[in-house]
């Protein structure tokens, strides 16, 4: 791998800080930092993790960048996906900066702005592959790339210290369903006038060869379509990927059948791609649901949210019988055009087995391509590019080390392949890079509206709850001489169920009458104390009856 020539560079390093991303697939977000100027790149979110009980999402600690607020100088979005832009409505609550992206990307950004009410605060710009923004001491140039969202951008970072190139999420597809391939050449010129650094996608840094092309998927719907003509066809996918969208819709025209499409998320992202062009969609070809019952079965196809098993999304509904509008019956074939994301296949398997048993045949295999690199594209790209420094980014340390290895194989020295954590900062120059301090980052959980309040002590207290439930004593006493006056009452939630365990109950109550009883005699006016006895003893006697620790709240009323 060549070298970038060295230069005599004074000033300050270039600093580059990931806020998240680093440790997961989800929760993107990357401080550029120069001199006085910082550039964010993305700005996603994640899912929660099965222990997170209660919790819709999860979004990146902004701490850095709330204390150096008038510093920061806009955030450039890389694509459409959840885990690139879901944060910024609650991002942009506390931090008012303009936003950067490309046609799309903007259009499903200002969706979510507008559910927000933030779309009159927000300012934002729209920018063409190709064309540069000047950002303080940065120039970010947006580079044509391809993955499953349309209008996606790998970006290069002009700075006073180098070039840094951020690849976003990509692949190499040089048959796209919309628009033109990767733009190659441009990753070249970069390369030949001298790179500081390379920040590529790992997702699918472990896979050999390379990935398929959108239009393979396209192929396969036209057999399936072919081969499946006295059926209804329900075709399960991503709500984002508009191209696999644009192919089911041929093959549905050209098999002269309906289009119906069915969840908010997929609803909202076509009528976007529609209104901005990026979708064709043949006249009297879609129809809305409620005129499914006007065709015959086999001159209709579905296309629905749900294929990671969501428990809210169409597909499940439809599958447990909950959806008002479709019946899943024998003569139904169903498509889920993707493979499920690590964490989801149980609920995927679920899905398809109520499915299955309701009588329709299941497709999971065949239909579906990933959206990101493999290991001969990502070569491709290093070639090209010919970075100093290597910074395997996206995706969990597995992935960035699988992608570490194919940097040094293709030569880069193993001290400028940098693994990087979130909230590392790394200072880059021509002559070194090295990690020289820490910023404060972390998961931030969203909980309904509010955002932040819930943390690892309430987490496990939801957990404790949700593993051995409830125990409520309830004890009323006299104000003046703290003697009894009625209870102790006992209430299980989630503990046992009353009515079936009258015995052990019963048992509780009269240890809970002794305890009361000896507080009483011993003059303790305290509630602190009469709370803590209440609880070691009850707390013992349950455990040796049952080996099992409920939460145990204790609740005095003064009377």
């Amino acid at each position: 791998m060549r070298k970038t020539k060295k230069v005599n560079y004074e000033g300050p390093s270039l600093k580059v800080i990931p806020l998240g991303g680093l440790e997961q697939i989800g929760l993107n977000i990357t401080a550029f930092e120069y001199g006085d100027s910082i550039v964010v790149v993305d700005c996603g979110l994640s899912f929660p993790d099965d222990d997170m009980l209660g919790i819709d999402l999860v979004i990146p600690d902004i701490t850095y960048l709330r204390e150096n607020a008038e510093r920061v100088q806009g955030i450039v979005i890389t694509h459409g996906h959840e885990d690139h832009i879901g944060a910024l409505p609650y991002v942009l609550r506390e931090l008012n900066i303009p936003i950067y992206a490309t046609r799309l990307t903007m259009g499903l950004i200002e969706n979510k702005l507008k559910e927000h009410e933030l779309l009159e605060s927000t300012k934002r710009k729209v920018i063409k592959f190709g064309q540069s923004v000047n950002l303080g001491q940065f120039r970010i140039e947006f580079i044509k790339t391809n993955h499953s969202i349309v209008d996606a951008a790998a970006l290069a970072i002009h700075s006073p210290a180098g070039t840094v190139i951020h690849t976003g999420d990509f692949k190499v597809d040089y048959t796209p369903v919309f628009g033109e391939a990767i733009d190659l050449q441009r990753f070249a010129e970069l390369g030949k006038k001298g790179v500081l650094a390379l920040m590529c996608d790992s997702t699918n840094a472990e896979r050999k060869g390379f990935t398929q092309s959108e239009r393979t998927v396209g192929h396969a719907f036209d057999t399936i379509f072919h081969e499946h003509q006295g059926s209804r066809l329900i075709i399960a996918t991503f709500a984002s990927n508009v191209d696999r969208v644009q192919q089911i819709i041929n093959s549905a025209h050209k098999y002269g059948r309906k289009v119906v499409v069915e969840g908010r998320s997929m609803v909202n992202i076509i009528e976007t791609a529609i209104n901005l062009g990026c979708i064709s969609i043949p006249e009297n070809t879609l129809v809305e649901i409620d005129r499914l019952k006007d065709y015959p079965d086999d001159r209709t196809v579905i296309i629905t949210t749900g294929s990671q098993g969501e428990n809210m999304a169409a597909l499940s509904r439809m599958a447990s019988g909950m959806h008002r509008k479709v019946i899943i019956g024998p003569n139904d074939t169903v498509i889920f055009s993707s493979n499920p994301i690590p964490g989801n296949e149980k609920a995927v398997t679920k899905v398809i087995n109520e499915l299955e048993i309701k009588g329709a045949e299941v497709i999971f295999q065949d239909v579906h391509v990933s959206g990101h690199a493999c290991q001969e594209e990502i070569k491709l790209i290093y070639t090209l590019v010919q970075p100093r420094y290597a910074i395997p980014v996206h995706g969990e340390y597995k992935h960035r080390k699988a992608q570490a290895e194919i940097a040094m194989e293709l030569g880069i020295p193993k001290e400028n392949v940098l693994m990087l954590s979130s909230g590392d900062v790394l200072e880059l120059t021509e002559e070194s890079a090295a990690v020289t301090g820490q910023v404060q980052v972390g998961a931030i959980l969203v909980d309904g509206l509010s955002v932040g309040d819930v943390g690892n002590v309430v987490l496990r207290d939801r957990q404790h709850l949700a593993e051995d439930g409830i125990l409520i004593v309830v004890v009323a006493l006299d104000g003046v001489t703290g003697h009894v006056v009625s209870g102790p009452d006992l209430v299980s939630r989630g503990f046992v169920y009353v009515k079936e365990s009258d015995e052990l109950m019963d048992e509780a109550r009269d240890l809970m009458e002794k305890v009361m009883e000896a507080n009483v005699a011993r003059g303790c006016t305290d509630w602190g104390r009469i709370k803590t006895s209440i609880k070691d003893s009850l707390g013992d006697f349950i455990w040796k009856k049952t080996k099992r620790r409920p939460m145990i709240l204790p609740i005095i009323m003064e009377t």
